[in-house]
Parts: structure tokens; sequence; C-alpha cells
């Protein structure tokens, strides 16, 4: 199987190379670029080679997770994340950037990155990062695929020993074993968590890598609220070390993103406490 492809854009060679190295140490397959309009050029090409046999939608650009900077030569980081985003590329990313404010991380989260790490960072929580964005799409430590199931899975198993939600109903009229192991259905949404799709009334809805750990895990347990610290800790598997609008950001993300289809109020806010799933 091939290693997980990462991405890093960053324009100052020194911060670039260190990064690569480190990652590349740690199991990753890296290829550096060191303007936005350079790495536009790489999305391009390895996206349309479709080379890979493992690569799924979140290959869909040919990397399998990006690192990148914001204060880029040709395309800033803010318009190659919206450029991803609006061509429904689910692959993670991660901004790098001395901007430091809550509001640029609430920005940048709202245009669809799924975390932001500040200057100057160390290299280990770097790799950290992109250990837990990666853990989601089927990789483990040491960026190869694996069958181990995600932590995501092991903290649904500890929540609860069953869920109210309903298997899809497969061609048949009858939900196969297949199916109620791998489907979860909620009202008018179907999300298949070893395809890592997610449908309503059978269109497929583009979500970024965390945006879907978010319904998943609020799928799972119906009814069920979590706080902003459990759904940080169960879909970004790190510590919660401050309320900063990291997890509101996304789910507004993620209503505005299902308000087409009018299903947005079915992910509730229970004032004072947090989300939950409302069908």
């Amino acid at each position: 199987m091939n290693e997980a492809r990462i991405l890093v854009i960053e324009d100052d060679a020194d911060i670039n190379e260190v990064a690569c190295t480190r990652l590349e140490r740690a199991g990753y397959d890296c290829t550096a670029a060191y303007s936005g309009s350079e790495a536009r050029l790489l999305l391009d090409r390895a996206g349309s080679s479709a080379d890979r046999p493992d690569a799924g939608n979140v290959a869909d650009c040919g990397f399998d997770c990006i690192v990148t900077d914001l204060m880029l030569p040709g395309l800033s980081g803010e318009k190659l994340v919206t450029m991803l985003r609006e061509r429904g590329a689910g692959v993670p990313i991660i901004v790098i950037s001395a901007r430091d404010t809550v509001a640029d991380r609430v920005a940048l989260l709202k245009l669809g990155a799924d975390d932001y790490l500040v200057k100057p960072f160390d290299l280990d929580e770097l790799v950290v990062r992109v250990q837990a964005q990666l853990r989601g799409r089927g990789y483990g430590y040491g960026g190869s695929p694996t069958a181990a199931r995600s932590d995501l899975d092991t903290a649904r198993s500890a929540l609860t020993k069953g869920s109210s939600a309903q298997p899809a109903v497969g061609a048949s009229g009858s939900a196969t074993a297949d199916d109620r192991a791998r489907l979860l259905a909620a009202g008018r949404w179907t999300l298949d968590p070893a395809a890592r799709t997610f449908v309503v009334d059978g269109q497929p809805v583009a979500l970024t890598n965390t945006e879907f750990n978010i319904i998943e895990l609020l799928m799972a347990h119906p009814n069920t609220v979590f706080t902003k610290q459990q759904v940080y800790e169960l879909c970004w598997k790190e510590p919660y070390m401050v309320d900063d609008n990291t997890v509101t950001a996304h789910v507004s993300k993620i209503r505005a993103k299902l308000k087409p289809s009018g299903t947005e109020s079915y992910i509730r806010t229970v004032w004072g406490l947090g989300f939950k799933l409302d069908v």
C-alpha cells in the first residue's frame, strides 16, 4: 500500500525543508511547494493523474493531507483552501501561520481548513496533527493505511452499547448484515463510515475530514448531547485546551452546507451544554 502523501506549501525554504524532513521521518511521502501558484499546478496534475489504487475521495486532489502557509507568492493560502473546497475536495488541510488571533483561526476554519497551527511551532506537534487528520482516513501513525478501528470508533463503543440510528436499506429491500455494520441513517441523511461518504436525499455532500467526523459522531448517537470538549476530543483526537470557538465554527460550516437541503436543523444547539442530532 502507498504511503500517505503530504503536500507542504511554504515559501520559506528553511521551514519547508525541515517540515518535509520531519514528516518523511515519520513515514510520509512529502511534496514541497514554495508558492501558491506552484501548489495549484501540483494539485491539478496530481488530481488528474488518478494513478493511485487506494485513492478514495480523500485523494481527489492527489494528496492525503495538505499543510499550507497563508502568505504565499502567486496565490494565498486562503484562496487555495477556498479553491479546494469549491472543487469538493475533502482532503484535510492544516494551516500554519504567524497570525495568532482567534479571529484568524475561526476565519480559516470557516473557509474549510481542518486545523490551524501557529508559528513558531514544534515539528513533533506538526506530525501529531497530521496523524490526527489521517487517522480518520484509515492511516496509522507511520503513514501507511491500517485496518485498525479509529479512536472515534473506540469512543463510540465506550459511550454507548447501541444506537437508535437505523441502517439504510439495500437494493433488495432489506438491510443486510454488511449494511447494518457499514451505514448510518437518520431522517434524510445516510452516512457510510467505510467509504467516507455522506448523502442527503441521495445527493452527496462534500465534507472535510473533521466535518465528516462530527456528523458521524452525532449520527452514531442521535439525541445524545455532546459538549464542545467531547466533540473536540473525539473528532480532533487531541486534548481540549481552551474554548476558542473551533467546534462552533465547524458546526456552522456544516449547517451552511446542509441549508440547501433544509436539514441544517438536524444539528441542534443545546444552549449551555453542546450539540446533538435531533431528527
